[in-house]
């Protein structure tokens, strides 16, 4: 399978966010997230990290978390 360079650039953006986004590092990591979307507008993954970076800095996880997210919703 051949990856163009724009889905290239977009795991770059998308890998460094993940990774910061599991430091804990959440504001940083929806910037990432945020850069890799204005290149590929329709990455649902991003959009999805997006919102649950804004759940975890407006109520930050445990000391203990795991990375695991716990959805509120049904």
């Amino acid at each position: 399978m051949i990856i163009s360079d724009k889905m290239k650039a977009v795991l770059v953006h998308y890998n460094q966010a993940l990774s910061l986004y599991k430091s804990r590092k959440f504001a940083e990591a929806k910037e990432e997230f945020k850069k890799g979307l204005a290149i590929h507008p329709g990455d649902g993954p991003s959009k999805l990290y997006i919102e649950r970076c804004d759940d975890y800095i407006a109520d930050p996880p445990p000391e203990d978390w795991d990375g695991v997210y716990n959805m509120k919703t049904k």
